[in-house]
């Protein structure tokens, strides 16, 4: 297992935007019939997801959480001094998004960005690197912006994916802090190159770049082109519901805790059929779990922060003792802990603005 603590460190604000464009589970029924959709919001437990319009992109969602954060609480631009973008969409190949929205937010001139290309897993390894990173410049604060539009590289008759899959972004502000009572982050992670191809978008990089967006159909019977999102259903599902929860309760022996020791698991919300299978092996009590998966879907790299602000955002404040855990392509998955207050999370915006 690979550890990483982070001490004197405390989240400042975490804010959420998704689009307008609300699609409910049922609208598929003249695709896939009412039978195949109705049995698959039953196992996955979507019941509506929220895709952007064609010109929004990820990085457009992640922007427009953190312009939230500055215009509505009490955080300088100019005191900004790490950006990390998580996202499988980005703007361009080159350059990397970071720098874009370090432009289009009017970030100084001293600050370091860096893109991480992780879907699933990646607000947790968005952790490792803006904490690492926020080290270096202990006057500064630090920005993780995780968004993902995850259905722009889906065939339209792909439906194991099209009805699962919602778009989002989120923006967590992180700063370092004295205060010898708060507990540390405590992060690990874990990872399987080697099956790589269980979720892959073949063409679209330079690996294969002679290769022609001819649908057909493939070994499942969906039809795609080797620039459509492919997802190897049954092997993710085994990853979720054995790798996952392995490394969860080799968390709890490591740190010596259990599921008694923390107020909630947000969970990535793969499905709601996994959630249910992560409550049953790692001894979580699942009212322990919240979900927003029957509302927006699996957002990937957001699933997490968007958890948060769903529920959390107009409550008491309160503090809360996180367990989080990301897993997903590459294969990727992680987990860990954090306390935040409820003060710092705002309500979910939503938004179809976009960079012209």
């Amino acid at each position: 297992m690979v550890n990483s603590e982070f001490k004197n460190v405390k989240i400042t604000a975490l804010s959420v935007a998704i689009p307008s464009g609300k699609i409910p589970v049922t609208s598929f029924y003249k695709d896939f019939g009412q039978e195949l959709v109705d049995k698959f919001s039953d196992m996955a437990g979507v019941k509506e997801i929220a895709h952007t319009s064609e010109k929004q992109t990820a990085s457009d969602l992640g922007y427009l959480a953190a312009k939230n954060i500055f215009e509505s609480r009490k955080v300088q631009r100019e005191d900004i001094g790490v950006l990390v973008f998580v996202s499988q969409k980005p703007d361009f190949r080159i350059p990397a998004t970071s720098y874009i929205l370090q432009k289009r937010l009017g970030l100084s001139e001293d600050i370091i960005c860096q893109d991480i290309n992780l879907a699933c897993s990646g607000f947790v390894y968005g952790l490792q690197n803006t904490l690492s990173l926020l080290k270096l410049v202990p006057n500064k604060k630090a920005l993780l912006i995780t968004a993902d539009t995850s259905y722009k590289t889906m065939s339209p008759q792909d439906r194991t994916m099209i009805m699962l899959f919602g778009d989002s972004g989120s923006a967590v502000v992180f700063e370092n802090h004295e205060d010898e009572n708060s507990k540390p982050f405590q992060l690990a992670y874990r990872t399987n190159g080697y099956k790589y191809k269980s979720i892959i978008t073949p063409a679209g990089a330079f690996r294969n770049r002679d290769l022609k967006p001819i649908n057909e159909v493939w070994s499942d019977d969906i039809i795609r082109n080797d620039y459509n999102t492919h997802m190897k259903g049954m092997a993710v599902f085994e990853f979720s519901i054995t790798d996952v929860p392995r490394l969860i309760n080799d968390f709890y022996k490591e740190t010596q805790t259990s599921s008694a020791h923390y107020d909630y698991f947000i969970l990535h919300q793969a499905n709601l059929y996994i959630l249910k299978q992560l409550s049953r092996k790692c001894k979580i009590p699942f009212e322990k779990i919240p979900v927003s998966i029957d509302r927006y879907g699996n957002n990937s790299s957001n699933s997490i922060p968007l958890v948060l602000c769903d529920h959390f955002s107009n409550i008491e404040e309160r503090n809360l003792k996180l367990f989080i855990s990301g897993f997903g392509a590459g294969l990727s998955w992680a987990c860990g802990t954090l306390e935040i207050t409820t003060d710092a999370i705002l309500p979910i915006i939503i938004s179809d603005e976009y960079f012209q």
